[in-house]
């Protein structure tokens, strides 16, 4: 046991020693516990916490509060995609295959900085399952596709960040970035009252829209398990791996949810 153990160290050091040292230092990323923890207080807090917090607690409306932090998510996520494709996809970037600039150069630390603002976007997505929380809406959007999703994707963020910022994995904070757009502007509108509730029809294509995300960012990070490139090879099974929980869990709901939604049309007819 006490080799087990000292054996199971030592690969987790000789792990973090392989970490990008540039980002060491930045607030909330020096060690893998602090984003774990803070997703584990946020499990704790939409799913214990909160509830018995608001139960004897009339809902709260929040329509302009959640005005203004849907603009702020819809703007921060398109300022990302901007200079993600600024700094990359207008840039020579390869789709097939493209190693990290580990270098010190004003275009790597730029691409730096945008995988941080990533992160911290990924922490500021909490306040989706928050406002729910404060507006009773548990049992309807507080799922567990839901709360999965919001928990797991810091640290899928943190870990490429850490460790591949930039190249090949630049690709999927890309292309989540822009669904983020058209995915809060989505609830901008809704937030906005009733009288705009005729303009969602494309609800369950705005789901769709979201396997799609999955498919691509599978296999992209698929074919470097078929060519050579100088990219570490446990990202490609980690994105693909992933990109398919993702995407079944994804299905699942959008079958569940829409499936209803037909018979219920059929009732009516």
């Amino acid at each position: 046991m006490f080799y087990l153990v000292h054996f199971v160290f030592d690969e987790a050091a000789r792990i973090w020693d392989l970490r990008d040292k540039r980002t060491d230092g930045w607030l909330l990323t020096d060690s893998p516990l602090t984003p774990t923890l803070i997703c584990l207080a946020y499990v704790y807090a939409v799913q214990i916490l909160g509830p018995k917090l608001m139960e004897n607690q009339a809902a709260y409306r929040l329509r302009g509060l959640l005005v203004i932090y849907n603009v702020f998510q819809i703007s921060f996520n398109g300022w990302m995609f901007y200079h993600l494709c600024r700094l990359t996809w207008f840039n020579g970037y390869s789709l097939i295959c493209q190693p990290v600039d580990y270098s010190d150069s004003e275009n790597a630390l730029q691409i730096i900085t945008i995988g941080y603002c990533n992160y911290l976007c990924k922490l500021i997505d909490f306040f989706d399952t928050l406002f729910f929380v404060l507006r009773k809406k548990n049992s309807q959007q507080i799922t567990f596709l839901h709360v999965y999703h919001h928990a797991t994707m810091p640290l899928t963020v943190w870990i490429v960040f850490r460790f591949v910022p930039g190249g090949h994995s630049v690709f999927m904070p890309t292309v989540n970035s822009f669904v983020h757009v058209v995915m809060y502007f989505y609830y901008l509108v809704a937030a906005m009252g009733p009288r705009f509730q005729k303009y969602l029809w494309w609800k369950k294509y705005l789901t769709g829209f979201q396997m799609l995300q999955f498919l691509c960012v599978g296999v992209h990070g698929s074919q470097l398990l078929f060519i050579e490139c100088d990219f570490p090879i446990f990202f490609p099974w980690f994105f693909v791996t992933q990109s398919i929980v993702f995407f079944l869990l994804f299905k699942g709901f959008h079958s569940k949810a829409y499936k209803v939604t037909r018979m219920d049309n059929k009732k009516i007819k």
